[in-house]
């Protein structure tokens, strides 16, 4: 298939978007960079970008495109804005209308390419545009459900467990996640202020049994280089901090981010780990995939933490694509969460039995690496609790008698 049969693909015309071949049309130069001409099979993330772009962005250059900056700067924040780009329906237009106050919308360029064009059941839709439902608090749901100020010796820091501490370095986020544990909190004000940054590192470097530093927020990769390059060389300068791990979301929703520069400066600060927050099969992508490879390839070990969802990914064939995936690039699944008791999130939960019975679906049926941990962040501050499927049915001094994966039942002898 040679260049004009791919836009004829693409777009449903003879040509380009316009039906006109002229490379001064808009999308011109961008189907050149998305479809190369000697490419005989089409890359089906190539022809929804070239779609998507030819469609909502015509005159925007390549290079701005691909800059995480860009993307920044041009979120989606409002519903004038969103209705562009998907019809709202009435929940979500209502919703949109009465955000002030909560958890507001964003949404980078590059993300929304992955749902528009897709209904309004669509996972990855559902996962960041408000409905009416999120505008609902139960009794048992609470701004901060984790009680993490009650963990804060100083702002920004939340100490709960001996040895390590969470972070807290912005409240900025490139894409808000509508079941956000810190929707409290995050998308009010910009990074947080060097002097919170630093009563939290003095704190850090006068209490020597805290040995690893989790750096999160909002999201530490919407920092600038030279920002996080400041606050990595501050920890690692500390002697009894032995690991530094970031949280982040941005190589799923801006994995422009994932710069060489970026990786070689992350790369400068190793013990560095990094927990990724991946949803669903469908935000692995080509571009995503290389922005991983980058960091995997400058030596920075990746795991997965994934929040269970009503209808978005709580089937187990779902999440079994999801895990699968991962593990394809490079990826390791860490933690699955019970998703926690945030107001306006109610729509979001599942039954705690649905992800055991996830967790049960995968062992023993696909390889160990490929099964996270399931935990609940316990309310109130109790901290991650792992469960299990019951695999135990006794112990007693002769020994312990299991069932396996298959339901049979197991002994071993006790000494």
């Amino acid at each position: 298939m040679n260049f004009k049969a791919h836009e004829a693909a693409a777009t449903g015309t003879d040509g380009g978007l316009t039906g006109s071949s002229s490379p001064e049309e808009p999308g011109g130069k961008y189907a050149k960079r998305a479809l190369p001409p000697d490419c005989d099979a089409p890359d089906p993330d190539d022809l929804r970008l070239f779609r998507f772009l030819s469609i909502y962005y015509p005159l925007t250059d390549p290079a701005d495109w691909n800059d995480w900056k860009w993307q920044m700067r041009n979120g989606v924040t409002t519903a004038a804005q969103l209705s562009r780009f998907m019809e709202l329906t009435p929940s979500e237009a209502e919703a949109l209308a009465r955000l002030k106050g909560r958890l507001p919308l964003r949404i980078t360029p590059w993300y929304l390419s992955l749902m528009t064009g897709r209904g309004a059941g669509h996972p990855l839709r559902r996962m960041m545009v408000p409905t009416l439902e999120e505008l609902t608090t139960r009794p048992e749901e609470k701004s901060d459900s984790l009680n993490e100020e009650g963990s804060s010796p100083v702002p920004g820091l939340v100490h709960r467990y001996p040895d390590r501490v969470l972070f807290l370095v912005t409240q900025v986020c490139s894409a808000y996640c509508r079941y956000c544990t810190r929707s409290h909190s995050v998308g009010r004000l910009a990074h947080a202020p060097r002097l919170q940054w630093e009563q939290a590192i003095d704190y850090i470097a006068a209490h020597p049994g805290i040995r690893d530093v989790l750096i999160s927020g909002g999201d530490p990769l919407t920092l600038t280089d030279t920002q996080l390059e400041y606050l990595l060389s501050r920890l690692r300068s500390i002697p009894h901090v032995e690991i530094l791990r970031i949280g982040t979301k941005v190589p799923v929703v801006m994995p422009q981010r994932i710069t060489p520069e970026l990786t070689a400066l992350l790369e400068r600060f190793h013990p560095l780990w990094m927990s990724i927050h991946f949803s669903h099969p469908e935000e692995i992508t080509r571009e995503t995939a290389a922005a991983c490879a980058r960091l995997a390839g400058a030596g920075i070990p990746l795991g997965s933490q994934t929040v269970l969802l009503r209808d978005i990914n709580d089937d187990p064939q779902v999440m079994r694509s999801l895990l699968h995936k991962l593990l394809q690039i490079r990826v390791r699944p860490y933690y699955l969460y019970q998703c926690d008791l945030v107001p306006g999130t109610h729509h979001f939960r599942t039954p705690v039995s649905h992800g055991l019975e996830i967790i049960r679906s995968l062992r023993g049926f696909t390889s160990g690496y490929a099964i996270p941990h399931f935990v609940i962040d316990a309310p109130g501050g109790g901290g991650k609790i792992p469960l299990l499927p019951e695999y135990v049915r006794e112990i007693t001094p002769e020994g312990i008698v299991m069932n396996n994966y298959l339901g049979e039942t197991c002994f071993y002898p006790g000494f």
